[in-house]
């Protein structure tokens, strides 16, 4: 079983020390969904909500959090990040919010993604709860991080991207295809040959 990094030999919690790892391009990309009533969805796409621009602010407060993550979370590291996109998606009864943040450094940004679509759900659940408190917030998660030394990883329901350390093996999807956008987002793209590729983290 792999160790806690943050988990000292005393159970004691403590930053890692990343003096001696190597800087290298870092991207993480988190996702999330905030549930609503379908009356609700309609009030911010047709920018009918009484507090304002709900989606603009919910960008703004995504990317304000990504920056200020290691303020909220005890053992993250202060990081200057390079680059930071909130994103939406609506849909008949529920926003889907993306985020992925970039930095060149010795640690990942995954907590600064996930830290960005919490915050940006929140921020629109702030925004509308008056007409809707039922609003549920959930399928927080990351999505693929790419860089550092246990290398890219992608989530997958259907084993078209396995990750060993440092490469990641594209393998064909039961249904034929390769989501290309997808790999894009891990810097990985399709052999010209149509065979199966593997790509190392530089």
């Amino acid at each position: 079983m792999t160790k806690l990094t943050h988990i000292t030999e005393n159970d004691d919690a403590h930053m890692v020390d990343v003096s001696d790892k190597d800087v290298t391009r870092r991207v993480a990309v988190g996702t999330g969904r905030v549930r609503m009533q379908p009356a609700t969805v309609d009030l911010i796409r047709n920018g009918a909500v009484e507090k304002g621009n709900v989606l603009g602010t919910a960008q703004i407060a995504g990317i304000m959090a990504a920056k200020n993550t290691s303020t909220l979370i005890p053992m993250c590291h202060p990081l200057m990040l390079t680059g930071v996109e909130v994103t939406f998606n609506l849909g008949f009864d529920a926003i889907d919010i993306r985020a992925t943040v970039k930095t060149t450094g010795q640690t990942g940004v995954e907590m600064e993604a996930l830290t960005a679509v919490s915050v940006a759900a929140l921020t629109i659940y702030d925004m509308v709860k008056a007409v809707d408190r039922g609003m549920v917030i959930e399928a927080i998660q990351l999505e693929s991080k790419t860089g550092g030394a246990s290398g890219n990883w992608m989530r997958s329901d259907d084993g078209a991207m396995v990750c060993d350390d440092n490469s990641c093996m594209i393998a064909q999807p039961a249904s034929g295809g390769i989501d290309l956008q997808a790999l894009a987002t891990m810097g990985i793209a399709e052999s010209p040959t149509g065979d199966n590729e593997t790509i190392h983290d530089s």
